[in-house]
C-alpha cells in the first residue's frame, strides 16, 4: 500500500500529508453556478431564500446549517453550527433556536449582536450576514410550534449544553429520563428554549469562481429601512 494512500507523507508524517494536500487540491477546481449582481433584487431577503432553495434544490447536504459567532464576555469571538429554522423576508429577520443558558445564551444576554454565514461548497456560494439580536422564549409553547421533532425535543429536555459530561453512560440516563418524560407528556415545556432572530445589517453574498474571479455583492440597511447594494473586490 502507498504511502499516500495511508494518509501518510514521505517520511512517515500525517502532517506533511495534509501539507501536500492543501498545495495540490486548490478549492473550487470545478465548474460553479453564475451571478449576475445586476438582477439581483433590491433586498437581500429574496436573495438569500432564492440561494437556499437552489442549495436544497440541489440536495447540497444540511443547506439549512449556518454558523452563528457571538462575541463571549471575555471579547473574544466565538462560533458553532446551528439549524435556520425562519426568515422573515419582510423583516430581514433570520432566526435560529438555543438554550438561553448555554455559553451563546450567556453571550447574547450580554451582547445581543451576531453573525451567520451561510456555505455550500458544492455550488462555491457563501453569505454573511450580521445584525442586532431580538429573543422570544419559546420554553412555554407546544414543540409543534418551536418547529421541533421528537428527537430534538428530547434533547431540549435534556438540556446542560456544554457542561462537563463524565461520559457516554451519563448521557444515555439523561436521555432515556428526558425521553420517559416526553412519552409521559408530548407537550412538556423546555426551559431555556428561545428562539433568536438577526435583524440584518450588512449582507454579502459571494459567488466563487474556479478562475477566482469571484462576484462580491454586499447589501448595507440604511437609516430609512431601504437597503443600498454595491459590488466589492474579490
Amino acid at each position: 500500500m502507498s504511502q499516500r494512500s495511508t494518509g501518510v507523507g514521505p517520511d512517515g508524517s500525517p502532517v506533511e500529508e495534509l501539507r501536500r494536500l492543501l498545495r495540490e487540491r486548490p478549492p473550487m477546481a470545478r465548474e460553479l453556478p453564475g451571478f449576475d449582481p445586476a438582477v439581483a433584487p433590491a433586498e437581500p431577503a429574496p436573495l438569500y431564500v432564492e440561494w437556499l432553495l437552489g442549495a436544497m434544490t440541489a440536495d447540497v447536504p444540511d443547506a439549512q446549517v449556518v454558523t452563528v459567532s457571538t462575541v463571549g464576555e471575555d471579547s473574544h469571538p466565538d462560533a458553532r453550527m446551528l439549524v435556520l429554522r425562519d426568515l422573515d423576508v419582510a423583516r430581514g429577520a433570520w432566526s435560529f433556536q438555543a438554550d438561553a443558558r448555554s455559553p451563546m445564551g450567556r453571550q447574547l444576554a450580554v451582547s445581543p449582536w451576531a453573525a451567520l454565514t451561510s456555505y455550500w461548497p458544492a455550488l462555491g456560494r457563501q453569505i454573511r450576514l450580521r445584525g442586532r439580536v431580538e429573543a422570544l422564549d419559546l420554553a412555554w409553547a407546544a414543540p409543534d410550534v418551536r418547529g421541533l421533532s421528537p428527537a430534538a425535543h428530547i434533547a431540549t429536555l435534556v438540556g446542560r449544553q456544554s457542561l462537563p459530561l463524565s461520559g457516554p453512560a451519563e448521557f444515555e440516563r439523561a436521555w432515556e429520563s428526558a425521553a420517559a418524560l416526553r412519552e409521559r407528556d408530548p407537550s412538556t415545556p423546555a426551559p431555556g428554549h428561545t428562539r433568536y432572530s438577526v435583524l440584518a445589517e450588512e449582507v454579502e453574498f459571494w459567488q466563487g469562481d474556479q478562475h477566482r474571479r469571484h462576484v462580491r455583492l454586499a447589501y448595507r440597511r440604511q437609516d430609512d429601512g431601504s437597503w443600498r447594494r454595491r459590488l466589492l473586490w474579490p
